[in-house]
């Protein structure tokens, strides 16, 4: 086995808002070479880094809107959200959760603060991830995974280390909770004030991490700080992150869907047609109905 070197560590971008209740850091796609492609399977990844939002009566997010093509992955570090699907998914995330969403052959979805969160207010932390379908599952079923916290697997570090959950993919032998379509690996890894863990992937795996929390060093020379994002090599398997204060990082690992990609807006398809049959689908009411 060989080291997985760093190959490029990003700096947050400037926030920006996804309707109004999403202020976020774009990381995938964005300049510095991460693009759709370079990333597959992982084509979109809006970061809300930690963000007071103060009371309000009336629930901040995103209104009805459609995807066809691939899967949204919300991870709540922070906050409390909650949302809906037409194809009948839904329900309240809380800190630790994660909603998977496989949009497949279409459907409208919302999603909102929870009533209470918004009324009181507070810090709130997401991540939200969308991973590519191969193309013969992109006209799949939708389905949805609700993933709590406490069904989520956990490898601990020895020492009081910390832990690591395993949200899908598999880690030291332990598989995660969600289903993949393709071979992706999720893990939210956290770390207390020195401790040193390490990971092994593939090499030809598009490989990354974020740091939510604190700060690391990575492979013992590169010295990583809080919401900055770091994209791999795709040679050699292995790599060691080291935190020095308390962390919480995210990795996650995919092998590429070698695959034409075509996207526009809430679509991602294999092909420009596919594309344009989207919007013909959405706009004669194909996607469903969900109240706004």
């Amino acid at each position: 086995m060989t080291t997985k070197k760093v190959e490029i560590v990003v700096p947050p971008s400037a926030p920006h808002y996804v309707g109004d209740g999403f202020r976020v850091h774009n990381f995938i796609p964005s300049g510095y070479r991460l693009d759709m492609q370079r990333m597959t399977p992982f084509i979109m990844m809006d970061y809300n880094a930690k963000f007071y939002f103060p009371p309000s009566e009336k629930p901040k997010g995103v209104g009805v809107h459609p995807h066809r093509g691939f899967e949204t992955v919300t991870i709540a570090y922070k906050g409390k959200v909650e949302h809906h699907d037409s194809s009948g998914g839904g329900g309240i995330i809380g800190e630790g959760d994660v909603q998977w969403m496989t949009a497949a052959s279409g459907v409208l979805h919302k999603e909102f603060h929870e009533v209470n969160f918004s009324k009181e207010g507070g810090d709130f932390q997401m991540v939200q991830l969308w991973v590519n379908l191969p193309a013969k599952d992109k006209m799949s079923l939708p389905k949805y995974q609700a993933i709590e916290n406490k069904n989520i697997p956990k490898y601990e570090l020895e020492n009081n280390g910390g832990e690591i959950e395993i949200i899908a993919g598999e880690h030291k032998g332990i598989k995660g909770a969600a289903f993949t379509f393709t071979p992706v690996h999720l893990l939210n890894t956290k770390l207390n004030k020195g401790a040193k863990t390490d990971f092994s992937f593939p090499a030809n795996f598009n490989t990354a991490l974020l740091v939510i929390e604190g700060s690391i060093i990575v492979n013992d020379t590169e010295q990583v700080p809080t919401n900055h994002f770091v994209l791999f090599e795709n040679k050699g398997e292995n790599f060691t992150v080291e935190a020095t204060e308390n962390s919480i990082i995210l990795v996650l690992s995919g092998e590429p869907i070698d695959e034409p990609i075509a996207s526009h807006g809430p679509f991602v398809m294999n092909t420009r047609q596919e594309l344009m049959e989207a919007f013909d689908d959405f706009n004669q009411g194909k996607f469903g109905y969900l109240e706004d």
